[in-house]
């Protein structure tokens, strides 16, 4: 029941999301504007990002005007990337200021990564020293690691502090902070202590000091550590969000669970596109330019292309087989297709694991041969399934030689398939390469050229030619 009740409400939504873009778009085009400000008020800032980047880019920044200046914050944080440069570089210097010095840190970070240096370094004389100081403290660490995604602003109490006397704090600092459930405890060094929930506060006497009731026990990540294992480590304790520190273990900032939802699906679907052998670099793939989408994936299709040849070529060199068992041929698509098929199911499961750290109490050499069994067992089953299709095609003229010798293959090929996809990722990963985006390409390869010679060969034994 709540299941049918929340694909009703996400239907629900894109349907709003999808009338208030067409709605808009009519109002812009008969110039009304008074009428598509009313249409924008009872709706979300992240429903408004999306109606405004289904818009033609001519009528963007008219829409995006049209906003109040808290409410346009909030909208030009949920924009793409791209909609976000190609909104600033239209934008007035006042206008600039509104909206990029009232952003939070890490998002204004995450902005600058995608401007041109020129005008990052115009934008940032021109924020507050606050603000530019913080942006600053982001930007000094390297990208996609703890420091850059984290935010500054968080509540940080000396352990000394009632219980009473933390409560008045957060009351005048709530406004300035990203996150008020849980706040952190820090000495006079501000070496990071303890941490302090809402609740334990509510439950604690008034009088009682933070000393006396904080958690000392504390995860935390440092500045230099990847945003992927961070994303792992929130996800595995479910935290809200987890303290960053440096290197003399200083409380810096935090990393809350926002953002982190936002990495974990930026990077499943680079991971994605990368089983594909497509390169998306980060961007929406529906929005990008055609040319740069077939450059990016045009390289990879070239090493296919090639492969088809070696494939090609490797066939041709069989022509005295061919021309005593002309229907040897018709077998080849079958064999090569059930084994790239095969690769790629292990290659999916590797790589998957790889991300989750599932496999890690197994080691390489255990779940290679883990796949290697399944590729057995799977080409047993296929095998003797395709031996009987094979006897009773017309075509081969109910030979049992020829029938048998395509199942044989058909046995070795899968488990050739399961070894590549399974063995590959793990070998890209080591010499430091995408295991995702080079598998694919490589798994094809083998599989093909490969899958031929062990077929004709097989073939050759079995018929004695």
């Amino acid at each position: 029941m709540n299941d049918n009740v929340t694909i009703a409400k996400n239907d629900s939504r894109h349907e709003l999301r999808e009338l208030v873009s067409s709605q808009l778009e009519i109002m812009l085009e008969t110039n009304n504007l008074e009428g598509a400000k009313a249409l924008l008020v009872p709706v979300q800032p992240v429903d408004i990002a999306e109606a405004i980047e289904y818009l033609p880019p001519s009528m963007q920044l008219i829409a995006f005007r049209l906003l109040n200046k808290t409410e346009a914050i909030d909208v030009y944080e949920h924009l793409e990337s791209s909609v976000q440069q190609a909104l600033i570089e239209e934008f007035k210097r006042q206008e600039v200021l509104d909206i990029v010095d009232k952003m939070s840190p890490d998002d204004r970070a995450r902005l600058f990564d995608e401007l041109p240096a020129m005008v990052v370094s115009r934008i940032l004389e021109q924020l507050s020293p606050e603000e530019r100081q913080a942006t600053n403290l982001l930007l000094g660490y390297e990208e996609d690691t703890a420091g850059r995604i984290m935010t500054p602003e968080y509540i940080s109490l000396k352990q000394t502090l009632t219980v009473e006397e933390t409560l008045d704090r957060i009351r005048s600092l709530a406004k300035a902070s990203e996150l008020i459930y849980y706040m952190y405890v820090t000495d006079a060094s501000r070496h990071l202590a303890g941490i302090v929930s809402l609740r334990d506060l509510v439950l604690h006497s008034p009088n009682q000091t933070l000393e006396e009731i904080m958690t000392r026990d504390v995860v935390y990540v440092k500045t230099d550590m990847d945003q992927e294992e961070v994303a792992k480590l929130i996800q595995r304790y479910d935290f809200l969000a987890v303290p960053v520190v440096d290197k003399e273990l200083r409380l810096v900032g935090i990393v809350t669970v926002d953002d982190i939802i936002d990495i974990l699906e930026r990077e499943a679907t680079e991971d994605i596109y990368a089983l594909g052998a497509v390169q998306s670099d980060g961007e929406n793939y529906f929005q990008t330019n055609l040319f740069t989408v077939a450059r990016r994936r045009v390289t990879w299709l070239l090493v296919l292309l090639l492969t088809n040849t070696v494939t090609g070529s490797i066939i041709g060199a069989q022509e005295d087989v061919l021309a005593k068992v002309t229907v040897l041929a018709a077998f080849i698509p079958l064999l090569i297709g059930t084994g790239g098929n095969i690769g790629t199911q292990s290659s999916t499961v590797v790589i998957r694991g790889l991300s989750t750290g599932e496999m890690n109490d197994l080691g390489t050499p255990k779940v290679i041969a883990r796949e290697a069994l399944a590729g057995l067992l799977l080409g047993l089953i296929l095998g003797f399934l395709a031996t009987i299709w094979a006897y009773l095609l017309p075509q081969t003229g109910r030979n049992i030689v020829v029938a048998t010798s395509v199942g044989v293959s058909l046995v070795a090929i899968s488990v050739l398939a399961s070894v590549s996809g399974s063995a590959l990722p793990f070998l890209f990963k080591s010499i430091g390469l995408d295991p995702a985006l080079m598998s694919a390409p490589f798994i094809t390869t083998a599989v093909d050229v490969l899958g031929v010679l062990i077929y004709f060969t097989i073939a050759r034994t079995m018929l004695g030619i």
